[in-house]
Formats: C-alpha cells, structure tokens, sequence
C-alpha cells in the first residue's frame, strides 16, 4: 500500500517518517518528496508498507496527529508518482 503523509516539518528526512510508521508493520520504502533544484523538502513524503492492513492501520492512528510540531495529513495514495 502506498501512502502519502503531508504537512510534515521542512525539517522531517526519510529515517524519521520510517521511525513514525514502524510501529504498524514492515515499511519497505520511505522518500521525502524535496524539490528537484535545490534540493529541499516539500513537505511531504510518500511510504510504501506490503501489507494493507498495517498500512490502514496506520492512516487511521497517524492521521491529524503531531509531528515535528506540525498537525500531518495521511492518506492512501491512490495514485503513486
């Protein structure tokens, strides 16, 4: 299952997205979405976890949660970049 997380800190790098879902299951990949030219965070992240039901499991205990100090979105992403 693929997920996006939004609204995360500029801050935010792939190891602690990882940290944040790892407690649901096995994540296979994490990539802190950042711009192409300088290389910066967008603010985003997409993860990918093999099994559904973990990857349910934690949109529904992530989302609207604090990170960073920041309120994050997580969502299925339905159409993976």
């Amino acid at each position: 299952m693929n997920i996006q997380i939004s609204n995360i800190s500029l801050n935010t790098i792939d190891a602690d997205v990882r940290k944040l879902f790892s407690p649901f299951g096995t994540v296979d990949s994490v990539m802190v979405v950042r711009n192409k030219f300088n290389g910066r965070s967008k603010g985003s992240a997409i993860i990918n976890m093999p099994s559904d039901a973990q990857g349910r499991q934690a949109i529904i205990s992530l989302h609207q949660t604090m990170m960073d100090g920041k309120k994050v979105s997580v969502d299925e992403l339905r159409d993976p970049l």
